[in-house]
Protein backbone atom coordinates (compact mmCIF):
# COMPACT_ATOMS: atom_id res chain seq x y z
CA UNK A 1 0.00 0.00 0.00
CA UNK A 2 2.76 2.11 1.00
CA UNK A 3 4.68 2.23 -2.60
CA UNK A 4 1.29 3.13 -4.33
CA UNK A 5 0.72 5.67 -2.09
CA UNK A 6 4.27 7.32 -1.80
CA UNK A 7 4.24 8.51 -5.82
CA UNK A 8 0.72 9.91 -5.95
CA UNK A 9 1.76 12.20 -2.66
CA UNK A 10 4.60 12.72 -4.37
CA UNK A 11 2.87 14.28 -7.39
CA UNK A 12 0.72 15.71 -5.47
CA UNK A 13 3.87 17.88 -3.83
CA UNK A 14 4.69 18.84 -7.00
CA UNK A 15 1.62 19.74 -8.49
CA UNK A 16 0.98 21.98 -5.55
CA UNK A 17 4.66 23.81 -5.82
CA UNK A 18 4.36 24.59 -9.77
CA UNK A 19 0.44 25.54 -9.23
CA UNK A 20 1.43 28.37 -6.26
CA UNK A 21 4.44 29.51 -9.08
CA UNK A 22 1.91 29.82 -11.36
CA UNK A 23 -0.60 31.39 -9.20
CA UNK A 24 2.08 33.75 -7.75
CA UNK A 25 3.37 34.92 -10.84
CA UNK A 26 6.61 33.45 -10.90
CA UNK A 27 5.70 31.30 -13.98
CA UNK A 28 3.85 34.09 -15.66
CA UNK A 29 1.58 33.05 -18.68
CA UNK A 30 3.33 31.54 -21.96
CA UNK A 31 6.28 30.30 -19.74
CA UNK A 32 7.71 26.88 -20.77
CA UNK A 33 7.23 23.99 -18.73
CA UNK A 34 10.55 21.77 -19.32
CA UNK A 35 10.37 18.89 -17.34
CA UNK A 36 13.89 17.65 -16.93
CA UNK A 37 14.31 21.73 -15.70
CA UNK A 38 11.50 21.47 -13.19
CA UNK A 39 12.38 18.10 -11.59
CA UNK A 40 15.68 19.27 -11.14
CA UNK A 41 14.22 22.48 -9.07
CA UNK A 42 11.99 20.13 -7.26
CA UNK A 43 14.35 17.59 -6.48
CA UNK A 44 12.37 15.04 -8.43
CA UNK A 45 12.41 12.27 -11.22
CA UNK A 46 10.69 13.44 -14.33
CA UNK A 47 7.44 11.49 -13.44
CA UNK A 48 6.01 13.30 -11.16
CA UNK A 49 6.52 16.51 -13.12
CA UNK A 50 4.89 14.86 -16.18
CA UNK A 51 1.98 14.18 -14.04
CA UNK A 52 1.76 17.26 -12.46
CA UNK A 53 1.85 19.08 -15.55
CA UNK A 54 -1.24 17.32 -17.11
CA UNK A 55 -3.79 17.71 -14.36
CA UNK A 56 -2.40 21.62 -14.73
CA UNK A 57 -3.16 20.98 -18.61
CA UNK A 58 -6.65 19.40 -17.30
CA UNK A 59 -7.52 22.08 -15.18
CA UNK A 60 -6.84 25.14 -17.93
CA UNK A 61 -3.74 26.43 -16.66
CA UNK A 62 -1.42 24.78 -19.10
CA UNK A 63 -1.05 23.50 -22.55
CA UNK A 64 0.87 21.94 -25.38
CA UNK A 65 2.36 24.38 -28.05
CA UNK A 66 4.14 23.46 -31.23
CA UNK A 67 8.06 22.96 -30.83
CA UNK A 68 7.50 24.25 -27.21
CA UNK A 69 6.09 21.41 -25.25
CA UNK A 70 3.72 22.29 -22.18
CA UNK A 71 3.30 25.72 -21.28
CA UNK A 72 1.40 28.45 -18.37
CA UNK A 73 -1.73 28.84 -20.97
CA UNK A 74 -1.78 32.45 -21.92
CA UNK A 75 -5.67 33.74 -22.72
CA UNK A 76 -5.96 35.62 -25.70
CA UNK A 77 -7.82 39.17 -25.99
CA UNK A 78 -11.46 37.55 -26.77
CA UNK A 79 -10.54 34.64 -24.55
CA UNK A 80 -10.17 37.00 -21.61
CA UNK A 81 -13.38 39.13 -22.15
CA UNK A 82 -15.14 35.97 -22.62
CA UNK A 83 -14.08 34.64 -18.86
CA UNK A 84 -14.83 37.96 -17.17
CA UNK A 85 -18.36 38.06 -18.90
CA UNK A 86 -18.82 34.91 -17.26
CA UNK A 87 -17.10 35.95 -14.12
CA UNK A 88 -19.55 39.43 -14.21
CA UNK A 89 -22.45 36.66 -14.40
CA UNK A 90 -21.65 34.17 -11.54
CA UNK A 91 -20.20 36.63 -8.97
CA UNK A 92 -23.06 39.58 -9.56
CA UNK A 93 -25.32 36.31 -8.52
CA UNK A 94 -22.99 35.15 -5.46
CA UNK A 95 -22.65 38.39 -4.44
CA UNK A 96 -26.60 38.88 -4.07
CA UNK A 97 -27.46 35.33 -3.06
CA UNK A 98 -24.43 35.73 -0.41
CA UNK A 99 -25.68 39.00 1.24
CA UNK A 100 -28.67 37.71 1.65
CA UNK A 101 -27.53 34.96 3.93
CA UNK A 102 -24.11 36.52 5.28
CA UNK A 103 -23.80 36.74 9.28
CA UNK A 104 -22.35 39.41 10.86
CA UNK A 105 -19.78 37.12 12.25
CA UNK A 106 -18.71 36.53 8.65
CA UNK A 107 -18.98 40.06 7.51
CA UNK A 108 -16.13 40.66 10.44
CA UNK A 109 -14.26 38.21 8.61
CA UNK A 110 -14.81 40.28 5.19
CA UNK A 111 -13.74 43.18 7.05
CA UNK A 112 -10.38 41.78 7.85
CA UNK A 113 -9.35 40.40 4.35
CA UNK A 114 -10.14 43.51 3.65
CA UNK A 115 -8.14 45.23 5.82
CA UNK A 116 -4.90 43.12 5.35
CA UNK A 117 -5.74 43.65 1.30
CA UNK A 118 -5.32 47.55 2.12
CA UNK A 119 -2.00 46.77 3.59
CA UNK A 120 -0.67 44.67 0.40
CA UNK A 121 -1.89 48.11 -1.42
CA UNK A 122 -0.24 50.28 0.60
CA UNK A 123 3.22 48.28 0.13
CA UNK A 124 2.37 47.66 -3.23
CA UNK A 125 2.58 43.22 -2.26
CA UNK A 126 -0.15 42.29 -5.62
CA UNK A 127 0.07 38.58 -5.06
CA UNK A 128 -1.05 39.33 -1.19
CA UNK A 129 -3.62 42.11 -2.18
CA UNK A 130 -5.30 39.10 -5.06
CA UNK A 131 -4.92 36.99 -2.36
CA UNK A 132 -6.67 39.01 0.36
CA UNK A 133 -9.25 39.82 -2.37
CA UNK A 134 -10.19 36.54 -3.35
CA UNK A 135 -10.26 35.41 0.45
CA UNK A 136 -12.75 38.24 1.25
CA UNK A 137 -15.06 37.26 -1.56
CA UNK A 138 -15.19 33.64 -1.04
CA UNK A 139 -16.21 34.36 2.49
CA UNK A 140 -19.37 36.49 0.69
CA UNK A 141 -19.94 34.05 -1.64
CA UNK A 142 -19.56 31.03 0.23
CA UNK A 143 -22.42 32.58 2.53
CA UNK A 144 -24.54 31.68 -0.54
CA UNK A 145 -24.69 28.10 -0.04
CA UNK A 146 -23.78 26.75 -3.49
CA UNK A 147 -20.26 25.19 -2.93
CA UNK A 148 -20.84 24.55 -7.03
CA UNK A 149 -21.07 28.05 -7.47
CA UNK A 150 -18.23 28.83 -5.39
CA UNK A 151 -15.59 26.74 -7.16
CA UNK A 152 -16.51 27.36 -10.36
CA UNK A 153 -15.61 30.90 -9.38
CA UNK A 154 -12.17 29.59 -8.08
CA UNK A 155 -11.41 27.91 -11.25
CA UNK A 156 -11.75 30.88 -13.45
CA UNK A 157 -10.20 33.29 -10.64
CA UNK A 158 -6.89 30.70 -11.43
CA UNK A 159 -7.40 30.83 -15.01
CA UNK A 160 -7.34 34.56 -15.04
CA UNK A 161 -4.73 35.20 -12.62
CA UNK A 162 -1.80 36.27 -14.75
CA UNK A 163 -4.19 38.19 -15.78
CA UNK A 164 -5.38 40.25 -12.73
CA UNK A 165 -1.52 40.48 -11.68
CA UNK A 166 -1.29 42.64 -14.61
CA UNK A 167 -3.99 44.84 -13.89
CA UNK A 168 -3.83 45.28 -9.90
CA UNK A 169 0.19 46.00 -11.13
CA UNK A 170 -0.32 48.32 -13.80
CA UNK A 171 -3.14 51.00 -11.19
CA UNK A 172 -0.49 50.72 -8.48
CA UNK A 173 2.17 52.08 -10.82
CA UNK A 174 -0.46 54.47 -12.30
CA UNK A 175 -0.78 55.58 -8.92
CA UNK A 176 -4.82 54.60 -8.99
CA UNK A 177 -5.20 52.16 -6.57
CA UNK A 178 -8.59 53.37 -5.36
CA UNK A 179 -9.93 50.75 -7.96
CA UNK A 180 -8.65 47.95 -6.22
CA UNK A 181 -10.24 48.56 -3.25
CA UNK A 182 -13.32 50.91 -3.04
CA UNK A 183 -15.47 48.09 -4.72
CA UNK A 184 -14.73 45.74 -1.78
CA UNK A 185 -15.11 48.71 0.94
CA UNK A 186 -18.66 48.96 -0.69
CA UNK A 187 -18.72 45.10 -1.02
CA UNK A 188 -18.57 45.18 2.32
CA UNK A 189 -21.62 47.84 3.34
CA UNK A 190 -23.41 46.00 1.41
CA UNK A 191 -23.24 42.64 3.07
CA UNK A 192 -23.20 44.20 6.56
CA UNK A 193 -27.14 46.00 5.64
CA UNK A 194 -27.81 42.76 4.09
CA UNK A 195 -28.68 44.45 0.87
CA UNK A 196 -28.12 41.95 -2.06
CA UNK A 197 -28.88 44.83 -4.95
CA UNK A 198 -26.62 46.75 -3.80
CA UNK A 199 -24.25 43.43 -3.43
CA UNK A 200 -24.87 42.93 -7.16
CA UNK A 201 -24.25 46.17 -8.49
CA UNK A 202 -20.87 46.25 -7.08
CA UNK A 203 -19.76 43.55 -8.34
CA UNK A 204 -21.27 44.21 -11.53
CA UNK A 205 -19.41 47.68 -11.61
CA UNK A 206 -16.24 46.14 -10.13
CA UNK A 207 -15.78 43.80 -12.85
CA UNK A 208 -16.35 46.02 -15.45
CA UNK A 209 -13.85 48.31 -14.15
CA UNK A 210 -11.21 45.23 -13.49
CA UNK A 211 -11.66 43.99 -17.61
CA UNK A 212 -11.35 47.64 -19.33
CA UNK A 213 -8.46 48.03 -16.97
CA UNK A 214 -6.60 44.98 -18.11
CA UNK A 215 -7.28 45.66 -21.58
CA UNK A 216 -6.05 49.09 -21.36
CA UNK A 217 -2.68 47.00 -20.00
CA UNK A 218 -2.21 45.06 -22.33
CA UNK A 219 -2.70 47.60 -25.25
CA UNK A 220 0.39 49.25 -23.66
CA UNK A 221 2.12 46.27 -23.45
CA UNK A 222 1.64 45.71 -27.24
CA UNK A 223 2.86 49.34 -28.38
CA UNK A 224 5.79 49.33 -29.81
Amino acid sequence: MSKRVEPTLLTDQVFATIHASILSGDLPAGSRLKVRDLAEQVGTSVMPVREAIRRLEEMGLAEREPHKGAVVKSLSFEELIHVYDVRRLLETEAARLGSERITQEDCDRMQSEYELMREAIREQRVIDLLDHDEEMLAILYQAAGNPVLLQMIRTLWQQCRAYKIVGAQGSLDAGKDDSLWRYQQDLVTAARNGDPAAAASVNEASLVDATERIKARLAEQATP
